[in-house]
């Protein structure tokens, strides 16, 4: 269960028991517990984000009941079915997961499906469902390769260069679980910040399969455990083929995206009305109630005078 991993060229060695801990007879692997720690920190990492995508805490809760047990079914029969020259002869060992035996692939296929189903189900956008799980996996993946460190599995072939990595002794080779966490890590950073200014649901998602699988299809092509198809590299052949859609994807998106833009017509604003108003009356016209009023002011004099006429007439007559 112990092994002395080395950096000889950078004077770096460790000593590292696979077992954690034994609990009621039970070892508890430190890969089991890496594992967890990258799951906790990615559930994390997306609850705090998933308002910015059309959902919430509790959708991230269902995606994580259902989408972890399915992920992990799905890993180990995408294992088992590559590996089924071995297991067709001890069917006792498919499910002793414990032994080891999952892979990557086959847990964001079935992440995928289920997260299909469930958007359908809930009517919300399975594109920006894939865009939060991008996160989660870039996060999970960044941190659970260092189990495979602890294991002193999935690395690569001989090398001469400084950071060879030595497994109890023998000759340096690749540590591909640090390319991969590294490539993983520096995925992460970028996607999170350039997510602020995402133009489409569905970017990150995309983004990731065309990173993740152009760093995988490389990575891929150094290890000593791949899965094979004849000759070919199961692993190598999915990342490079995935990233070439993503890309072409990516590309068509975006240029409907400038296409758009290009033949933009912003709609024309409507002319502001504002209320008529009251018509006044003209500079030489004044209001019927004044002029009647300028008349009755006219005809007093006139009425006055012929009153003192009246009364002087009639004082002479007496």
């Amino acid at each position: 269960m112990e092994h002395v991993i080395s950096f000889p060229a950078l004077g770096l060695e460790f000593q590292i028991n696979r077992v954690a801990a034994n609990v009621f007879g039970k070892d508890i692997f430190w890969y089991g517990i890496i594992i967890c720690i990258g799951f906790v920190l990615a559930a994390l990492y997306v609850n705090a984000r998933v308002k910015e995508f059309g959902a919430t805490s509790d959708n991230l809760m269902d995606c994580l009941i259902i989408c972890v047990p399915v992920g992990i079914v799905c890993a180990r029969i995408y294992y088992v079915v590559f590996e089924w020259d071995y297991y067709s002869q001890h069917l006792n060992e498919i499910i002793a997961t414990r032994n080891g035996g999952i892979a990557i692939y086959g847990a964001v296929i079935g992440v995928v499906v289920a997260l299909y189903v469930y958007s359908r189900v809930k009517k919300l956008s399975f594109a920006s469902l894939c865009d939060l799980a991008a996160f989660g996996l870039l996060i999970g993946q960044c941190i659970g390769r260092w189990g495979n460190f602890v294991n002193a599995e999935a690395h690569g072939g001989p090398t001469d260069l400084p950071w060879g990595m030595s497994i109890d002794g023998a000759a340096a080779v690749h540590p591909t679980f640090l390319y991969e966490s590294l490539w993983n890590l520096v995925g992460f950073i970028a996607l999170h910040f350039y997510s602020k200014k995402r133009k489409f649901k569905g970017e990150m998602a995309l983004l990731y399969v065309a990173w993740y699988g152009l760093g995988r299809a490389w990575i891929e092509g150094l290890r000593t455990d791949s899965l094979y198809i004849g000759t070919l590299r199961v692993s190598q052949v999915l990342a490079a083929v995935s990233c070439i859609v993503a890309i072409a994807l990516l590309a068509r998106k975006y240029n409907r995206i400038k296409v758009a833009k290009a033949f933009y017509v912003p709609p024309k604003a409507e002319p502001v009305t504002e209320p008529a108003a009251a018509e006044a009356p003209a500079a030489d016209e004044k209001p019927a109630e004044q002029t009647e009023k300028t008349a009755e002011a006219a005809d007093a004099p006139a009425e006055l005078e012929e009153q003192t006429k009246e009364t002087e007439k009639g004082g002479s007559d007496t």
